[in-house]
């Protein structure tokens, strides 16, 4: 029969994991004021309109859909550099308006 320290005990004589027998591994360190200055949390937290949510997909999908029909030739004036130019204006439109999304 096993005693109860033989059971707790692992390889090495390691204790089972969850279970210090020491307390902290490292000494408190008593917490200390920063001189930078932290400004308080505003009351109210900015929220962008739905709107802004559905125009940035829109204008993903229709740079996409461009460049796609630009590709397949479906587009007026056939394959054209600047179908190409206005499809990535258009996804860029949708990227600038991302970053100022809350």
């Amino acid at each position: 029969m096993a005693t109860k320290a033989n059971a707790k005990a692992g390889p090495g004589k390691a204790q089972k994991k969850g279970r210090s027998g020491g307390g902290r591994a490292s000494p408190t360190i008593p917490s200390v004021q920063s001189a930078r200055y932290t400004p308080p949390v505003p009351k109210r937290v900015k929220t962008s309109a739905r709107w802004m949510g559905i125009t940035i997909l829109a204008l993903f999908l229709v740079g996409i859909l461009v460049v796609i029909l630009d590709y397949a030739d479906l587009l007026p004036g056939g394959v054209s550099n600047i179908w190409l130019v206005a499809a990535i204006a258009v996804i860029f439109a949708g990227l600038i308006l991302a970053t100022r999304y809350h």
